[in-house]
């Protein structure tokens, strides 16, 4: 009878630390990739010109991590993690021995209703506008309910002195009319000494028998230390669906920049952040846009990059799948600024042609080959300064789980 006692006693204890788990859901996900690339001429310059190069030929890895512990319907607890390693390198996991401390906190934060609201409190990913004004992890709380967001971000603090934080303030409404999606957005960032930058917008995002639409429109003010900021951007793209096989895809878009430097009005598209980082993540051509290998070289010559201002620039492609697990893509953007860099340069960046082909090589496992050539222009080359076309050719082996 003691023993039997005993056993009972210790099977109670073991249960009574383990009950509470039985409620908790424990979600682990992930994404890894690793890219073979080269990138030649980003900076314009040839081997024999002299010039200070910016190519890359490499190999990288990335592995982020996603876990999730869901503690009942009306509460989680959302983490994700990330290891980034070039091959070879000795800063990172990627040399001789694979032991460096490389493990990056993207995201942790706590997600929670009350009532009809979601809250988001801690380090999150959030955009505004697609990108062209944010899109990036950032700290702070993001609350939800019926269509309106509301979002505070926390972008730089400085300690006791209040008035050298960055922060930033957003709310937005989405007014669902079926086919048609409005969301009239404002963002408001409280910058550094006394500056202040704001963002009146709207995104509009419609599916129309087979063709999806959308549209960006921004208005940017505030002061930037004696100057008024007095910016805009459009935007907007389309994908027609022929066939399930073949689709046809374009998007422009145009980004104000700065016509006279010396006056007291700043014209030129002001994104958001703190001096080392802008925030805003917008990707589109592979050169200029800085594409699917966005951690190499820069973007070519003068092009804003994922951060665009002063551009206007335009797409058009085709995506055709020959046959099951392969697609094929080809696409022609070209760009140019808006206002002259120097005097006498004319303001085109160039043509650029971008082919990619995917192919899942097994189940849950993909394969892009990437393959694009800039025909730069003389924003570009600065008047043969810079005297040779970019280029690039890569590989991507990706996976989620």
């Amino acid at each position: 009878m003691k023993k039997l006692f005993i056993a009972v006693l210790v099977t109670l204890i073991g249960l009574a630390f383990t009950a509470p788990s039985f409620a908790v859901e424990h979600d682990f996900g992930g994404y890894w990739r690793v890219r073979m690339y080269t990138q030649k001429n980003f900076d314009g310059t040839s081997d024999e010109s002299g010039g200070v190069q910016d190519d890359v030929a490499k190999a990288d890895t990335r592995t982020r991590l996603f876990y999730t512990a869901t503690i009942n319907d009306n509460l989680k607890f959302v983490n994700a993690f990330e290891m980034d390693a070039d091959w070879g390198s000795s800063t990172s996991y990627g040399d001789i021995g694979a032991d460096a401390v490389a493990i990056e906190v993207k995201n942790t934060y706590a997600d929670f209703n009350l009532g009809a609201l979601n809250a988001k409190v801690g380090t999150q990913q959030t955009v505004i506008h697609r990108g062209f004004v944010f899109d990036d992890a950032a700290s702070g709380v993001i609350l939800a309910s019926n269509g309106v967001t509301a979002k505070y971000l926390k972008f730089e603090e400085n300690g006791d002195n209040a008035g050298d934080d960055i922060t930033a303030y957003s709310l937005s409404y989405t007014a669902d009319l079926d086919t048609v999606k409005l969301t009239p957005v404002f963002t408001y960032i409280d910058a550094d000494n006394d500056d202040s930058i704001w963002f009146a917008g709207l995104d509009v995002d419609a599916n129309l028998a087979g063709t999806s639409l959308w549209g960006t429109f921004v208005y940017n003010g505030g002061d930037n230390g004696d100057n008024d900021i007095k910016a805009w951007l459009a935007a907007a793209g389309a994908k027609i669906n022929i066939t399930d096989m073949l689709n046809i895809h374009g998007q422009a878009f145009y980004l104000t920049g700065d016509d006279n430097t010396a006056d007291d009005d700043d014209e030129a598209f002001t994104v958001i952040g703190i001096p080392s980082k802008t925030g805003a993540t917008y990707y589109w051509s592979e050169i200029m846009g800085k594409g699917l290998f966005d951690m190499g070289a820069c973007a070519s010559n003068n092009s804003p990059g994922t951060s665009p201002t002063n551009i206007t620039a335009a797409n058009i492609g085709v995506t055709v799948v020959p046959m099951e697990k392969l697609s094929l893509s080809a696409d022609l953007w070209y760009a140019m600024v808006n206002e002259e860099l120097a005097p006498g340069l004319d303001e085109d960046l160039g043509f650029e042609i971008d082919l990619k082909a995917t192919y899942e090589l097994v189940d849950g496992l993909n394969l892009d080959v990437v393959g694009a050539y800039l025909f730069a222009g003389d924003s570009t080359t600065e008047n043969d300064v810079h005297d040779e076309d970019p280029w690039e050719v890569g590989t991507r082996l990706s996976l989620k789980f």
